[in-house]
């Protein structure tokens, strides 16, 4: 017996509809169209380095929506979260809560945190002994010390100064990446029993400014209230590094 496609029937229909013309051309062409495609090709050529953070938040809702602008939404989220990591480790309940982020474009955001997490996971060696300045520097400055921008990296580390987990975000330090409560609360979260924090100077000098001073007091502060020590606070450049705990500037 002839079955007959039904997927062919259901486009005659579509053709045979008056308005067919204008749904074949909004499908293939959408406000922002033009914008997203000149994202995703400059993400290709040059990667995520000249991206500030609500353009890395729109690339990823276009995973999820493929017929709908998301400068804005992107935006609103950048707005409402704060930042780029704050955004991808919110909770779905809370993203959805932004306009025009539901089941679907919420999607892209969690996947890329995920591969994200399982991405640092399997950059950690097994067996990873952190028990010196020149150990932390030197792995410092092979995943941050080339970085055209600044990096700042939380490592957690175990009892013995095994490598347990890090956390890395980009952007000059202040209280929007670097805050006591996010970085302590992962800490716990990796049952972390001390840490180190460390970024880049890609100015290629690494002698502290007073605003590093000031964040690894605060830092340090926090630590001894929870019992988790600050071992060390380490800037990387290309070819040099600074130790806190060397300089006496850690207590």
């Amino acid at each position: 017996m002839y079955t007959p496609n039904k997927s062919i029937i259901a486009e005659e229909k579509l053709k045979s509809n008056k308005n067919y013309s204008k749904i074949s051309a909004s499908i293939k062409m959408h406000k922002g169209a033009g914008h997203r495609e000149r994202l995703r090709k400059r993400f290709i050529q040059g990667g995520l380095e000249a991206f500030i953070d609500y353009e890395i938040v729109e690339l990823l809702l276009t995973l999820g929506t493929p017929f709908r602008d998301c400068k804005d939404i992107a935006k609103d989220a950048i707005k409402k979260f704060g930042s780029l990591k704050a955004v991808l480790d919110a909770p779905v309940a809370d993203l959805q809560q932004v306009k025009g982020i539901g089941s679907n474009n919420v999607f892209g955001l969690k996947l890329f945190q995920a591969i994200s997490e399982r991405y640092s996971k399997e950059q950690i060696p097994k067996s990873n002994l952190l028990n010196s300045s020149v150990a932390v520097a030197k792995y410092l400055q092979k995943s941050i010390g080339r970085e055209k921008k600044e990096h700042f990296v939380i490592l957690f580390l175990d009892s013995r100064n095994n490598l347990i987990r890090q956390d890395v975000s980009i952007g000059s330090l202040n209280s929007s990446i670097v805050h006591p409560r996010e970085v302590f609360k992962e800490a716990i979260q990796a049952s972390a029993v001390q840490i180190i924090i460390g970024h880049n100077h890609p100015s290629n000098d690494s002698k502290p400014s007073p605003e590093d001073i000031a964040l690894t007091r605060r830092l340090e502060d926090v630590s001894k209230i929870l019992g988790i020590e600050l071992l060390d606070h380490i800037i990387v450049t290309t070819n040099g590094f600074s130790s806190f705990r060397e300089q006496g500037l850690l207590f």
